[in-house]
């Protein structure tokens, strides 16, 4: 059997179950690739779900350990399962892996090839392994759920954060007028990345100074989301990866309240390489690991505060 260098955790835990060791190589299977793995992207909380250590969503089933993490990937496609055509063994390619799945901190992962995009042509495997879970969260945010138009006003709470950062830059490049809170040293970086308000959330409260906004994007949850019910014109949209939000609120102020789980999805994929080919939207990195630093990655996940996300970078 051909092995692999990988990161995994054999047991449930945190980051002080992670070990670098070798590992089985995996084998595509039909409508699988291989991908020879060049950076990978960790996030917050990851080892947290029970998709992470199970074979379903929800944690029902049996325990699937040892598991890799790390479901954000760029790199080469090494080999195709039975009925591939594309892409193409020695296409460049990222993705997001289903989270019931191995993820990318390793050498090689084997996935769907339904779920993989082409690499936006731009920018650097490293660069593009920061895309696929943060920008595809914002897009879904906003393109299909809030079914964002031209000249609406958003607001980002969280707008310097792995997610939070691509939620501006999206939002501004596809029109809209953008409105974000952030913390005192993040508020020149937010306003780079195109909002034109940005509120310090520390010593403003920010119902002072935006108000008429028909999308508010939820990354922080609790009394932030409450808050912001108010502040939505009517028919408006309330979009979090937080907390589900209160329904009977929502109905109260003649809105709309939703709440997801990012899914993989390749045309999406494909409208972000675009953007970042066009230089609307731009990869944001807080710091580059080596594979063998994974486990210092996730514990940087939890105590330290980051700008953007956090990369593993596994070859050249």
């Amino acid at each position: 059997m051909s092995t692999m260098h990988a990161v995994r955790a054999h047991t449930r835990g945190g980051p002080e179950k992670l070990v670098y060791e070798e590992a089985p190589r995996p084998e595509p299977g039909p409508g699988e690739v291989l991908v020879a793995v060049k950076a990978a992207s960790m996030t917050p909380h990851e080892l947290t779900w029970p998709a992470t250590w199970t074979h379903s969503q929800d944690g029902t089933g049996p325990e699937r350990t040892p598991i890799i993490p790390s479901h954000e990937f760029s790199g080469v496609v090494a080999a195709s399962g039975a009925g591939v055509e594309s892409p193409a063994e020695g296409e460049a390619v990222y993705g997001l892996i289903p989270f019931t799945r191995d993820g990318a901190a390793a050498e090689y992962v084997a996935l769907p090839a339904a779920v993989v995009a082409a690499k936006p042509t731009t920018v650097d495997h490293d660069h593009a392994a920061a895309l696929p879970l943060a920008a595809l969260s914002a897009w879904q945010a906003l393109v299909d759920h809030a079914d964002l138009q031209a000249g609406q006003h958003v607001l980002v709470h969280g707008g310097a954060g792995g997610v939070g950062s691509y939620v501006v830059q999206l939002a501004a490049g596809l029109g809209a007028r953008v409105s974000a809170t952030a913390a005192a040293a993040d508020l020149e970086f937010v306003k780079g990345l195109g909002a034109e308000q940005v509120i310090d959330y520390a010593h403003d409260r920010f119902e002072d100074h935006v108000s008429d906004v028909d999308v508010v994007v939820d990354l922080v949850g609790g009394a932030t989301q409450s808050r912001s019910w108010l502040l939505l014109k009517r028919g408006g949209v309330l979009v979090t990866l937080a907390t589900p939000p209160d329904q009977q609120e929502a109905a109260r102020h003649g809105v709309r309240g939703v709440f997801f789980v990012v899914e993989p999805d390749q045309n999406a994929l494909r409208s972000i390489a675009e953007f970042v080919d066009d230089g609307r939207l731009r990869p944001v990195l807080d710091r580059v690991l080596p594979l063998t630093e994974t486990r210092s990655g996730y514990e940087a996940l939890e105590t330290a505060k980051r700008r953007g996300k956090v990369v593993i970078h596994v070859a050249d």
